[in-house]
């Protein structure tokens, strides 16, 4: 006996049918079940018209609406889909709820402090008519405060948290949730509520360079893609830090969007790593990361807007006209440092950057220029494809050591030294910067240091063809450890 004759699966961060946690408890649930996304207005109109992001998300929708289709039409209910509105979800769910008559609204937990917001708020509107809100653990394998201290708390620091879970992990946190076998209850939507995509432009946002990036999206894009990175992952901790290597899984949006079940991923990961092989378990401590980061934002969610450890707040930042000149400089990859620069080409090109670079770019903005390590997060939140705010800011904050579990204050990347190891014949740099391409090998991380005999026969001249270095390392390291010295703690 079902519970409730209608329910309406609200999709959010969970772009697929297959393991889907939400949809599963709906149709176990309910008669009838309808399906919707909102394209919400309150997040969309803050952003550019032309953003990779939203592109993703409505190439996914697409294959997304079509699978829904297909599952219904298996069990002879036509024309299943996705109904999708453009408005503010607060105001939207609430509303398809009342005009669908529904019992029950479904989605899964979105911890980001926005979501909760607008989640409080739309549960007050469905429970104001009547209408239940049920929500459910889908986007990380253990959530909030499921893997705790022996005394209670949050961990803050990874490895213990790591640890223990992997002492908690077993078969039934990594079942899927078999929604096809419950498909039947997949309801025709009405010809007042029609399912389908509407156009980007329709919408108002612009096609970006996604498609020439031959960016995989949807679940189909996210199975092709873990499929390509299964035949390859024995060698993930070996490759995973060369940013010129096909060495990541290229997953994390797929990851951040949904569209590839987290547990799916574990399960299969999780059985290479009993099984002794070192790359899967590598990539399973990747894993394991993003759940740590999604905790720490549950229990912390100070650190979205300040340092994770409130003494780094008092540290003082470069500000004013030349702040913002250094500043520009490194979003547009000008800064004088190679590896740096080509990392800064390839998010501004892709919505992409290597994830050793990451730290590279994030060490030198905070650590050789002295700016507030907020800017970087906000600029890398506008730019990554895969932005991800638990993980954005757990990164940055860990490459300004202000957060949780950080690299100390006094280690700090040579930005020459990381290029040398990580990229050794400059392919990545070749790639992203050509006006490089005919160095040698042995300039091409530094070229200010190159032999006047190389730079001659690559009819190379500084300032002409690249710019200088903005900052000397050597001398911000010193100005690093002076800013630092705020918070060290007193013999």
């Amino acid at each position: 006996m079902k519970k409730y004759d209608r329910g309406l699966v609200w999709f959010r961060r969970d772009l697929r049918v297959s393991d889907q946690a939400a949809l599963y408890h709906a149709l176990n649930s309910c008669k009838q079940v309808w399906c919707a996304f909102v394209f919400d207005s309150d997040i969309l109109d803050a952003l550019p018209r032309c953003d990779r992001r939203v592109e993703f998300i409505h190439a996914s929708l697409l294959d997304l609406d079509g699978e829904l289709r297909a599952l219904g039409q298996a069990h002879g209910q036509v024309p299943t889909g996705l109904i999708v509105r453009h408005a503010s979800a607060q105001k939207a769910i609430p509303k398809l709820a009342e005009e669908l008559r529904v019992q029950a609204v479904f989605c899964n937990h979105d911890d980001e402090p926005q979501a909760l917001a607008r989640d409080a708020q739309v549960r007050g509107a469905l429970a104001h008519a009547g209408v239940m809100l049920h929500d459910f653990k889908d986007h990380t394998v253990f959530e909030r405060s499921e893997v705790l201290t022996q005394s209670g708390t949050a961990f803050s620091v990874f490895t213990p948290y790591k640890n223990a879970w992997l002492k908690k992990i077993e078969p039934f946190f990594l079942h899927g949730y078999p929604v096809e076998k419950y498909a039947a209850a997949l309801a025709p939507c009405p010809a007042s509520h029609p399912p389908g995509v509407p156009t980007l432009a329709e919408i108002g946002f612009e096609t970006t360079n996604l498609r020439a990036l031959k960016i995989a999206t949807g679940s189909h894009g996210a199975r092709g893609l873990f499929e390509d990175f299964l035949d390859r992952i024995d060698r993930y901790h070996q490759a995973r830090d060369f940013p010129a290597v096909k060495g990541p899984s290229y997953l994390s949006v797929h990851l951040r969007f949904g569209t590839l079940s987290i547990r799916q991923l574990a399960r299969v990961a999780y059985q290479m790593h009993l099984a002794g092989q070192q790359g899967a378990s590598t990539w399973l401590g990747e894993l394991i990361w993003r759940d740590f980061y999604m905790q720490i934002l549950h229990h912390h969610p100070h650190a979205v807007a300040s340092a994770f450890k409130p003494e780094y707040d008092a540290i003082k930042w470069e500000h004013g006209k030349h702040a913002q000149t250094l500043f520009k400089a490194w979003c547009e990859g000008r800064t004088g440092y190679p590896l740096v620069d080509a990392a800064m080409a390839q998010i501004n090109q892709t919505g992409y950057m290597h994830n050793r670079l990451r730290m590279v770019v994030a060490s030198f903005l905070v650590k050789d220029l002295g700016i507030d390590w907020r800017w970087g997060e906000r600029y890398f939140a506008e730019k990554l494809i895969d932005f991800d705010l638990a993980a954005n800011n757990g990164g940055w904050q860990w490459a300004a050591s202000t957060g949780c579990d950080a690299q100390p204050y006094f280690r700090i990347f040579n930005p020459v030294s990381q290029s040398q190891k990580f990229d050794p014949e400059g392919k990545f740099i070749r790639r992203y910067l050509p006006q490089l391409a005919k160095l040698p090998n042995a300039a091409i991380h530094a070229p200010w240091l190159a032999k006047p005999i190389d730079l001659q026969t690559a009819d190379f001249v500084l300032e002409r063809d690249y710019q200088a270095p903005i900052v000397d390392h050597a001398e911000a390291r010193e100005r690093t450890l002076a800013r630092y010295a705020v918070v060290k703690k007193p013999a």
